[in-house]
């Protein structure tokens, strides 16, 4: 595969591999939520990043090749060949937790796919519009849970304040392009995601004040390795569960 076609193919399982990745993590909410209406909005969520990440695997698929099939790009890679930001790995936690990485995750979202649905590739384009709608949602609901944890109990706005600063060091991945993004970005086939960072960390802070919440983003870690498949340990066990089916019972279908 040509170089450009690679960077390509990079940008789809990434985009797929996000959205799969922290589907999968809030999957595992079900039955386990709070209080029933809240279990029920978060395997909903789950279900629309997973829905997005199929559209994506599928280009992903046509672009490679090789008889590849959306399955076998979700259920037959290693930790090393995903591409998904670290802070979608990370594990639940508390609910406080939960909400912290899916308000992060929720406002850089949107922001995104408003870019994308401008793509010149028209399939990439539809896809962004349409999950648009559903993040658009996302970042409300979990807006709306970081403001009511953090303007609640003592409790509460602890747990929530905690939760803010354990994730901070997994943002800027989101803004820090990687060598192979470089290039899509300078031929104008992604946008540029250095431009975003100021607009999320407004909008961020917007929410953050309103919940009687404070983090300094100058003091983030810079934790990144995600997009090239430089994983924490979290990934590993995810997938051993993701996988299993498939892996133990190859080209099995429903």
């Amino acid at each position: 595969m040509e170089n450009t076609e690679n960077n390509q193919l990079n940008y789809l399982l990434h985009l797929a591999d996000t959205s799969m990745i922290l589907g999968q993590r809030l999957s595992e909410w079900c039955g386990k939520g709070p209080v029933l209406e809240q279990d029920i909005a978060l395997s909903n969520i789950a279900l629309d990043l997973l829905g997005e990440a199929s559209h994506y695997y599928e280009l992903a698929a046509n672009l490679q090749g090789e008889g590849k099939t959306e399955d076998d790009l979700a259920f037959l890679r290693n930790e090393r060949d995903f591409k998904n930001l670290l802070i979608t790995e990370r594990p639940n936690g508390h609910f406080g937790d939960t909400i912290a990485r899916q308000f992060y995750f929720d406002i850089y979202h949107v922001l995104l796919l408003n870019e994308l649905k401008k793509s010149s590739n028209s399939e990439i384009a539809a896809i962004a519009e349409k999950s648009l709608k559903e993040a658009t949602y996302h970042a409300k609901w979990s807006s709306e849970w970081v403001i009511r944890l953090g303007d609640g109990t003592e409790e509460s706005h602890d747990k929530i304040q905690k939760s803010i600063l354990d994730f901070v060091d997994y943002t800027d991945e989101m803004f820090i392009p990687t060598t192979w993004e470089k290039t899509l970005i300078a031929s104008g086939e992604m946008p540029d995601i250095t431009t975003l960072k100021d607009k999320w960390t407004t909008r961020v802070n917007q929410v953050l004040e309103e919940a009687t919440l404070t983090v300094d983003f100058s003091k983030s870690r810079k934790l990144v390795g995600g997009k090239d498949g430089k994983h924490t340990e979290a990934l590993g066990y995810i997938l051993a569960e993701m996988q299993y089916m498939q892996r133990t019972y190859p080209n099995m279908e429903w």
